[in-house]
């Protein structure tokens, strides 16, 4: 039998993707593991995660965490590193969208939930993989924020100050990282999710599927590198 080589091991990625249950984070763990990257991933629903782990057998891994929870994201984190090593790709996906509203009609609670989710889990991940990244000298970070993180739109208020509050932490954080590290914020563009249909209703339909956009935007993602820290990215 025909081995591998050293060099085509080495380029094998530990990838960790949030948000895997469905739309673009489902879309992810198909691309990057066809490319035969090893891929690590996080969502709410136990039933898609149970559906994850029957189709994606290890050395993939995938489980329950609230994004929303410090100490779920910390233990976990911290297993997968023991466990896994670190990861070479982090892409903080995951997210909520609120009904469509005026700001002063979202209820207190929808907000908050937004907000934990979009901008305090994305501080989570960052905390609990950052420091594995640096003690390395390696290491790439792609925080997913939206055109709406780039421009507003009407009721869709909440939704824009979590995306916008991503791109400004995200190049923040790019200048508090030494070299060999990347923190990128990167707007996926206009995709048929569940998230859009909520707000385009039927109009989403006009726009590429998940599939269709995982076709360019995985080798994308994979190419990232230090080059590329701090720099506002819309995928291709």
């Amino acid at each position: 039998m025909r081995r591998k080589s050293v060099n085509a091991v080495a380029k094998k990625k530990l990838v960790v993707v949030t948000g895997v249950s469905r739309g673009l984070g489902r879309a992810l763990v198909s691309g990057i593991t066809k490319e035969g990257h090893r891929v690590v991933g996080t969502a709410r629903c136990q039933s898609a995660i149970d559906e994850l782990r029957t189709t994606y057998r290890e050395p993939h891994r995938f489980d329950v965490v609230d994004q929303s929870d410090v100490s779920q994201v910390m233990r976990w984190g911290e297993s997968v590193i023991t466990e896994s090593g670190t990861p070479d790709l982090i892409i903080n996906n995951a997210a909520v969208i609120n009904e469509n509203a005026p700001l002063w009609e979202v209820p207190d609670s929808d907000f908050s939930d937004l907000i934990d989710i979009n901008v305090k889990g994305v501080f989570y991940m960052c905390k609990v993989f950052l420091p594995s990244l640096i003690e390395r000298g390696s290491g790439v970070i792609v925080n997913l924020s939206s055109g709406w993180g780039r421009s507003v739109a009407p009721e869709v208020a909440s939704y824009c100050a979590s995306k916008w509050a991503i791109e400004g932490m995200t190049q923040a954080l790019a200048q508090d990282l030494p070299p060999g590290i990347a923190a990128v914020p990167l707007n996926p563009g206009v995709i048929n999710t569940d998230m859009l249909q909520s707000c385009f209703g039927d109009g989403a339909s006009a726009y590429k599927d998940t599939a269709e956009w995982a076709e360019t935007a995985v080798p994308f993602l994979l190419g990232l590198n230090a080059a590329d820290n701090g720099i506002p990215h819309t995928a291709p």
